[in-house]
């Protein structure tokens, strides 16, 4: 009769054992496949100097090493007011974990390249307006010529509808601010690292590493007041762009996240629409640095 409850208490111990570890790697944080994610957040970018031609039926000049910067708006309502939240600086990003590790997504990186106005830059080309257009001022022949680019009262935003520039004809106001946007897809690799801080219990509290690379389109909203000219001011297909990524994410109760990633690539677009003629155009190549912060979401269907 002891052996035989022995041995019960010996087959319940050991189910119990079992249980339990069957419920610590059953943890929803332990497997991401079949996941699915999605992302909001905000970036800070930075940009390599870069040759812009612009080109069209009177003119063909290029502006050499051309600064520019973004446009941060800081801590604002903006970002999470849904009637303005495309206003500032933002990423959206959205994907499906094929496996454990890797993911596959979709994302809008919307950021702003505004060309830094107060810049000396030499000017290679040719401009040969109409005498009746006000951008006729700016005739001649450029050879590596040293040009303000703030002459004639160029400003960073340019000026309203119905707001006359009291300095005459600017040379040259030239944006990617509604914006500089990288619409993308990523694959990506994530690293469960919660061991190496010792954390107890992932549905708490988990970090992840995660590397991606990404490629995409360009559709920015360029806004450009170029030798006096009426600006195209609309979406269009510019060119394309590169990217690689890394960074930090940390998981909350299983469902809610934080992550901050580093992103750095290459954008080329040699379609800008620069001026309401189809024959004017302007392009570009340049790498860009990006650092986003992003909330987000992790669930299954």
């Amino acid at each position: 009769m002891k052996t035989k409850f022995l041995f019960f208490a010996l087959v319940c111990f050991s189910l119990n054992t079992f249980a339990q570890e069957q419920i610590a790697v059953e943890r929803y944080t332990a497997h991401n496949k079949g996941k699915f994610f999605v992302s909001w957040g905000g970036n800070r970018d930075s940009y390599t100097k870069s040759d812009v031609n612009f080109r069209g039926k009177d003119y063909n000049f290029t502006v050499s090493d051309m600064k520019a910067h973004d446009k941060p708006k800081g801590y604002h309502i903006d970002y999470v007011n849904p009637a303005n939240m495309t206003i500032p600086q933002t990423n959206f990003r959205m994907g499906y974990f094929i496996n454990d590790h890797y993911s596959v997504s979709i994302g809008w990186d919307h950021m702003k390249y505004v060309m830094t106005q107060n810049q000396i830059a030499n000017v290679t080309g040719d401009i040969n307006l109409p005498a009746d257009q006000a951008g006729s001022i700016y005739n001649g022949h450029y050879n590596n010529t040293p040009v303000d680019m703030s002459q004639g009262g160029a400003i960073e935003g340019g000026y309203d509808k119905g707001v006359t520039n009291p300095n005459g004809t600017a040379f040259l106001m030239y944006e990617h601010t509604d914006g500089l946007n990288y619409i993308n897809t990523e694959v990506s690799r994530h690293d469960d690292i919660s061991k190496l801080f010792s954390l107890p219990n992932t549905d708490k509290v988990q970090i992840n590493l995660t590397e991606g690379l990404g490629a995409g389109l360009l559709y920015p909203k360029t806004n450009t007041t170029l030798l006096g000219m009426e600006r195209h001011d609309d979406f269009h297909i510019s060119g394309y762009g590169l990217s690689a990524k890394a960074g930090i994410n940390f998981t909350f109760f299983k469902y809610f996240y934080l992550q901050g990633e580093l992103k750095g690539g290459y954008i080329n677009m040699q379609d800008i629409r620069t001026t309401t003629s189809n024959a004017d155009k302007a392009s570009q190549d340049f790498f860009f640095f990006e650092r986003i912060i992003a909330v987000g979401g992790i669930f299954r269907i």
